[in-house]
């Protein structure tokens, strides 16, 4: 039976994986569990951001076919199409991490060495499904039907959330991060399942325009957006609050912040609408 560490509630079997990380081994011993669990959902929400903003970046060429095909074949390479699927481990953790938190700050679900033996467990579990996929190829799935299921459970978990903590003395901008953190912890698992259940369907332009011409779809694609960008603009602002101590500079980066999340947002939309 694994022993738990009377002083951070961290499963021991969590502190052995980690100090086997030659990388990680020194923080752990110096910081502690808890510090390094924290700056990897830290890192892992930074490249979800990057994510969103490629992702956009790659659907704008939607409207010129050609060019959206040519983007299309770099996926095809061996090394893009495991950077891809090694992409999702990282953004898995952080999803399930963020459950763990939620369930930790709002539901008082203290038991930190279960859930994260969960979301380990859970975010190796994903990474096999997705990897299967991905050798399998293409797959038959209705998406009005999947993103009906999926977006129905999100928006079940975003609403408990909300019933927990809806009237608290919490600012609404947290209670806002929280409430797209839940929404998204569906949601982002199931979109990169989706890219990968019809592989092929996603690298023709003509067949991507026509799915994310349905009404339900393009709600979906709207929520996903405007979730994405919220929850990512505010974990960078919560980071640059935490380690920029001049308030000058801190009003200059969350400026910033806004701008470029503010663009990345009205370019989604813009794409979503006008498909």
């Amino acid at each position: 039976m694994a022993v738990r560490s009377p002083q951070t509630g961290i499963d021991t079997r969590i502190s052995k994986l980690l100090n086997g990380i030659p990388p990680l081994a020194r923080f752990t011993r110096s910081r502690g569990v808890p510090f390094v669990i924290s700056w990897a959902h830290r890192l892992s929400g930074l490249l979800l951001v990057v994510f969103i903003g490629f992702h956009i970046f790659t659907l704008s060429a939607l409207t010129t076919p050609a060019a959206y095909a040519d983007k299309m074949k770099l996926y095809q390479l061996p090394v893009l199409a495991f950077i891809e699927w090694a992409l999702a481990i990282p953004v898995l953790f952080h999803a399930l991490n963020g459950g763990r938190l939620i369930l930790y700050e709002s539901f008082r679900c203290r038991r930190d060495d279960v859930l994260l033996d969960w979301a380990a467990g859970l975010t190796l579990l994903y990474a096999g499904l997705l990897a299967l996929l991905m050798l399998l190829g293409n797959q038959n799935v209705s998406a009005v039907f999947f993103w009906l299921i999926a977006g129905s459970a999100a928006a079940a978990v975003a609403y408990a959330l909300y019933a927990r903590i809806g009237r608290t003395a919490h600012a609404w901008s947290w209670k806002l991060q929280r409430i797209t953190g839940a929404f998204l912890l569906v949601m982002i698992p199931a979109h990169f399942l989706f890219m990968h259940l019809g592989p092929q369907m996603a690298r023709d332009a003509g067949l991507v325009a026509l799915r994310m011409q349905n009404p339900w779809i393009k709600l979906v694609d709207a929520a996903l957006v405007l979730s994405a960008v919220y929850h990512g603009a505010y974990g960078l602002n919560s980071i640059l609050n935490d380690y920029v101590g001049s308030k000058e500079l801190r009003w200059v980066g969350s400026g910033a912040i806004i701008f470029v999340m503010t663009i990345a947002a009205v370019a989604g939309l813009r794409l979503i609408v006008s498909i």
